[in-house]
């Protein structure tokens, strides 16, 4: 037992919601199942009912029936005791490791009734009261709970004046099944219930068929009580409280871990199942399951029968290996070439999705990075473990142990070979990429050698003929032909030369002509003009 931190209890009651309770019950709410319905929403959790006598006297006695831990709270612990001394030794020795001791006196056992505990305490209201007292002087803590659980009577008053009596002596609040002590399977006298809690200023809680949270709710709309308190519901659906109609299949995956984790016995962690399982099995099923024998048999069975626990994202990561894997093959086939490749790279898809390949990318290489170290972690975790011991006290424990190394290691190989495939991917189609790229560029040099090569094949026949022309006969009377030609040629370019010569020369002297033209023509314009000027004197002297 590991001392924990002490809390105030009666914060819960403040929270404007009934406090969901998981009731006491023997062999089955043991710290296994207790941290089992916290995870689903339960917010207190009892002890199975401990005889405080024994519980006292002896030391073996304290360590099996007493084991919590730091994140079992908040705890009640149960006794079933007979005088208040004991009841409050008892309270004393548990009260570091808990919040709060509550006195059965509802038990309608027969072997508890005959030996003073239980559901005859409710008859003795004095010794009840006295028993609360004590356990409130001697535990130093005013924050430490003590509260009883009781049957009801069938003369409802008695019950109203056991309340009333034991609230005055410092109850923390009272828990009410709602039967006799005589019922069993008999309908709940909620009435009485709300009787109680009308009767009382402390909180109440209510116990008796609550197997839903539309129980849960019906109840505390009815009763008006501050708590429901759940036993055979939550054995059947341990997230009851978290709003499942029927226990969910992680809910069981998460009670074989947890059994397996804290030493389970084999009888405890098969009959929870047995009760899980009750509806959401077939009759054949049930009748297979519950006569398994072994830890590994039960979850072997479980794996065949509703499925492997991989989870989501090692679901996924499964399937994106084997595209990978579909991928490369594709890529790596060998009738289809690298230009065709690149061809079918180019289609306007790849374009839309190419500006979001290098995010995409990056993005799967943390992911899968971050699996691969979170498999890599389980893996050492498992194989690290010192097992010789729990497999000695719990031999299923040992194959289950195995089994969880297993799982590790295929996750663990699953996700570094779909990293190490990524890349792998990423850099085959870059290969194929560059590769159609040298074949093209090899292409179009070989066309460009090959055209260079007819041009200069076709330059050495012209000039191979033109040698031969050049040595041949022939050559030299078309060389004089040539020569002539040229000659007649040259002939008609200086008689050419000579016209030209003799145009122009004509040309100059029209030149002059006319220049001595325009000069005496400027001169007659002048006489012209000097003689118009006298006429124009003589006419005035004359008028």
């Amino acid at each position: 037992m590991t001392e924990v931190h002490r809390g105030n209890m009666m914060e819960l009651f403040n929270r404007g919601r009934p406090v969901r309770v998981c009731a006491p019950m023997v062999r089955y709410s043991k710290l296994a199942f207790r941290c089992l319905v916290r995870k689903y929403d339960c917010d207190v959790c009892f002890t199975p009912m401990i005889i405080a006598a024994d519980f006292m006297r002896s030391a073996k006695a304290r360590d099996s029936e007493f084991t919590t831990n730091k994140t079992d709270r908040p705890l009640i612990v149960q006794f079933a005791a007979k005088d208040a001394q004991t009841l409050a030794d008892a309270a004393c020795v548990v009260s570091p490791f808990s919040d709060g001791v509550d006195l059965n006196c509802g038990c309608p056992q027969r072997w508890a009734v005959s030996e003073g505990y239980g559901a005859c305490l409710i008859n003795k209201p004095e010794l009840v009261k006295d028993m609360v007292r004590h356990v409130r002087n001697q535990i130093d803590n005013p924050n430490y709970a003590v509260s009883i659980k009781i049957r009801i009577h069938k003369d409802i008053r008695k019950t109203v004046d056991l309340c009333q009596k034991v609230e005055a002596a410092g109850v923390s609040w009272i828990t009410v099944h709602g039967r006799t002590a005589d019922e069993r399977h008999q309908s709940v006298h909620y009435d009485a219930i709300k009787t109680i809690k009308d009767s009382l200023s402390i909180p109440v809680i209510a116990n008796g068929d609550i197997k839903s949270m539309q129980d849960v709710e019906a109840i505390y709309e009815l009763t008006g009580v501050d708590g429901v308190m759940a036993a055979r519901g939550l054995l059947a659906n341990p997230a009851m409280f978290a709003g499942y109609e029927e226990t969910p299949l992680q809910c069981m995956w998460d009670w074989v871990d947890i059994a397996v984790e804290h030493g389970t016995p084999f009888t405890c962690f098969h009959h929870h199942l047995i009760f899980m399982l009750e509806r959401i099995s077939s009759q054949p099923e049930r009748r297979v399951f519950n006569n398994l024998s072994s830890t590994s048999a039960v979850i072997d069975f479980l794996h065949s029968t509703y499925g492997y626990k991989m989870t989501l994202q090692w679901t996924a990561v499964a399937s994106f290996l084997y595209v990978e894997i579909a991928v490369l093959v594709i890529l790596c086939l060998p009738f289809i070439s690298a230009q065709r490749w690149q061809s079918i790279f180019r289609w306007s898809i790849w374009n839309r999705l190419s500006q979001f390949w290098n995010k995409g990318f990056l993005t799967m290489i943390i992911i899968l990075i971050v699996l691969f170290l979170d498999a890599l972690r389980e893996v050492r975790k498992y194989s690290n473990a010192d097992q010789s011991k729990d497999a000695k006290l719990h031999p299923n424990v040992f194959d289950h142990m195995h089994m969880k190394l297993f799982r590790a290691q295929r996750n663990l190989y699953i996700s570094g070979f779909s990293l190490f495939l990524w890349l792998v991917m990423r850099r085959v189609i870059m290969l194929i990429n560059q590769l159609a790229m040298a074949m093209s560029t090899s292409a179009a040099l070989q066309t460009q050698a090959e055209s260079a090569n007819k041009a200069a094949k076709k330059y050495m026949e012209d000039n191979e003929k033109l040698k031969q022309a050049l040595t041949d006969g022939d050559g030299e009377g078309e060389n004089k032909l040539l020569k002539r030609e040229v000659q007649r040629l040259t002939e008609e370019l200086k008689s050419s030369t000579d016209a030209l010569k003799k145009s122009k020369s004509d040309l100059d002297a029209m030149k002059k002509q006319s220049e001595g033209l325009t000069k005496e023509y400027d001169r007659l314009l002048q006489d012209h003009q000097e003689l118009q000027n006298q006429l124009d004197s003589g006419d005035k002297k004359d008028n």
